[in-house]
């Protein structure tokens, strides 16, 4: 069968070559049966925000890659003049989030400035890609600290990211820009894109296959491997994501593989509240979707068929 595309790599070289290079995530990547992926514009440093960063990027990435390989750019505040730029040297489009992005090159958008960013990316035919967490909501919401993970999910509520897609539509409306939601994990949030697709707006959506697997209620305290931004919600929004892949209101699964140090996964304290968000999954998200979609019902006849099923992939004859 032909090679997947994962449009949401975070690859970190250079800067944080660290947590993740070229060589090791395009291996990854060949792995799980990927054979292109895209670059996001953060956490290497520098990020790619103008055309030296992404020339940077090139090169580094030179002589390194296992499999295809193309860059996003990023919107950040005070660049929109670089964006013509960087559309013109060959980025896909242009990252921005609405909310800290948990490094401090990558600063999030104003809502003006958001809306300046995305009126550019309209002007040149590009595409917006947008992590939707409204900050204001989260600022609202409890601290978390310590290792229960109840305490880390209602530190970033639902409805912040039932309001950050609310701005997004709103802009796209303005606009006209083509745009692309990162990341869903709130299936409440699917009924305001279902009425957003009807209306023609453009406007793709992505969810993750750590939304499709996991749950909240089976995430055991002190478990930081599995904190991520936004984070695994409640079975219910599994199963609303999974109605939404299935009826085409979500477009895509990517991975959002985005990983660090093992020591900034506070795996030893547990603390939910100072661990790296993200989760790496390049080389077993294809497999999690596949058995995700294959569900229980093949799995328990596979299983009477004596077959031996590995946790997260199933052979399938």
């Amino acid at each position: 069968m032909p090679g997947f595309v994962d449009n949401h790599v975070h690859v970190n070289e250079p800067g944080r070559t660290e947590w993740e290079g070229f060589a090791t995530a395009t291996r990854a990547a060949a792995l799980g049966g990927v054979t292109t992926i895209l670059d996001m514009p953060l956490n290497s440093i520098p990020p790619t925000v103008d055309v030296d960063a992404l020339r940077a990027k090139q090169e580094a990435a030179q002589g390194q890659c296992f499999v295809d390989i193309g860059f996003w750019g990023g919107a950040v505040p005070g660049h929109v003049g670089d964006l013509a730029g960087l559309h013109e040297a060959g980025v896909f489009g242009f990252t921005c989030f609405l909310i800290d992005s948990g490094v401090t090159e990558f600063p999030p958008l104003e809502p003006e400035e958001f809306a300046e960013q995305l009126a550019e990316v309209a002007r040149l035919g590009a595409l917006m890609i947008v992590h939707a967490e409204d900050p204001g909501d989260i600022a609202a919401a409890p601290d978390c600290h310590g290792g229960r993970y109840a305490d880390f999910l209602a530190s970033r509520p639902r409805h912040s990211e039932e309001r950050a897609i609310g701005q997004l539509l709103d802009g796209v409306r303005v606009t006209g820009a083509r745009a692309h939601l990162l990341h869903l994990a709130d299936g409440d949030a699917v009924p305001a894109l279902q009425e957003a697709r009807a209306e023609g707006l453009p406007l793709t959506v992505e969810t993750c296959p750590h939304y499709l697997t996991f749950t909240a209620e089976q995430i055991a305290d002190g478990h930081t491997e599995f904190r991520c931004c936004p984070p695994i919600r409640e079975a219910d929004s599994r199963d609303a994501l999974w109605a939404a892949l299935a009826d085409g209101t979500i477009d895509i699964v990517a991975s959002d593989h985005s990983p660090s140090e093992p020591s900034l996964k506070q795996l030893e304290t547990g603390d939910f509240g100072t661990a790296w968000g993200e989760i790496s999954g390049l080389q077993v998200a294809v497999p999690a979707v596949w058995t995700g979609a294959a569900g229980e019902e093949d799995a328990a006849v596979a299983t009477r068929q004596g077959e031996v099923l590995h946790p997260l992939v199933m052979q399938r004859h």
